[in-house]
């Protein structure tokens, strides 16, 4: 069987190594295991210090080529994609494409192997638009990384950021939303990053999307495709709450409605929450994913394969869906 992971994280050296360089804050430097430590403020405890399994993507598919399937990904940045949001605008817009470049480099080095999603920064909504139309028009990325907030400055739901989300969904394009670790680090400290890594990044995305669906974004575009990584966070769970205390928002549907026009993935270690997520969105709604290299792609199949869905689920869900949604063509 065909695998289309969905989830799947490669970050160019390229960047980092160009953020080695910068003086002040964000930046990097080498940190003795082939990867980098990544500081995003001044103050603040180093953000990333990742080896080198997410920097050589060859190694990346080469592990992929041990499943057992032929796996396909679609490479999104995970919680990075702040980083251009919070950087200055003109730094910000040639960090982007230096970023989209990176990742239509990697497309052709792995031509029907390797999707890959653009960078974008949101601090000025033209630039936003302009490095959007380059990444999907000039360089063929097939969607578009949204951060969970932008920067420290805005939140995604501002007035200012409707033209780019308009524009997004007259592309056709998906939106990618994944935690961005900038919002509730501060408020769930503690234990050595445990309780931020269990259950913060699940609150990062959760408020995100809800963001979308209550400020009428989602409304106001139906035709945007908005994928809400890790299982949709909390939303699936409290859907029904959200339905009952949301009405001060004025929302012409209940939000549970939004919420379901949303796509999904199955990033989660725990086989009931990957089925709930397929229940609560159905199944033309759910892609598989590894989340690799922050999981074990074969702990994700195996547990994916312990829901046990109909054989044409899962073939929806490892592999159909995510070609529909982002429009690629069938590897057969």
């Amino acid at each position: 069987m065909r695998i289309l992971d969905s989830h799947f994280h490669w970050w160019p050296r390229s960047i980092f190594e160009a953020l080695c360089k910068r003086e002040g804050f964000p930046r990097a430097q080498s940190n003795g295991k082939g990867g980098y430590t990544y500081w995003r403020q001044e103050g603040s405890v180093a953000r990333f210090n990742l080896g080198a399994e997410w920097f050589d993507l060859d190694r990346q598919m080469a592990h992929m080529d041990t499943l057992g399937y032929e796996v396909d990904v679609i490479a999104s940045i995970g919680p990075f994609s702040l980083h251009f949001s919070d950087l200055p605008v003109d730094e910000g817009r040639e960090a982007a494409m230096m970023w989209n470049e990176e990742m239509a480099g990697a497309q052709r080095r792995y031509p029907g192997r390797l999707w890959a999603t653009a960078a974008v920064p949101l601090r000025d909504t033209d630039v936003a638009l302009e490095v959007v139309d380059h990444a999907i028009g000039k360089l063929g990325l097939v969607g578009v990384n949204l951060p969970g907030s932008v920067g420290s400055l805005d939140r995604i739901d501002a007035a200012r950021l409707e033209p780019f989300y308009a524009h997004v969904a007259k592309l056709g394009v998906p939106l990618f939303l994944h935690p961005t670790d900038s919002i509730f680090p501060d408020i769930l400290d503690g234990y050595d990053g445990a309780l931020y890594l269990s259950l913060g990044r699940v609150i990062d995305v959760s408020v995100s999307a809800c963001r979308l669906v209550l400020s009428g974004i989602m409304e106001r575009h139906p035709d945007l495709k908005v994928i809400m990584s890790h299982t949709g966070g909390a939303l699936p769970y409290q859907a029904g709450r959200m339905d009952k205390n949301a009405k001060a928002a004025k929302l012409p549907s209940p939000p549970s409605t939004y919420i379901k026009r949303m796509y999904t993935d199955t990033v989660s270690p725990h086989e009931l929450g990957i089925r709930f997520a397929i229940e609560f969105y159905g199944a033309e709604h759910v892609m598989y994913g590894s989340d690799y290299p922050c999981w074990d792609p074969a702990t994700a199949v195996r547990l994916f394969e312990e829901v046990g869905v109909s054989k044409e689920d899962q073939q929806k869900i490892f592999y159909g869906n995510a070609r529909r949604l982002f429009g690629l063509p069938d590897a057969a």
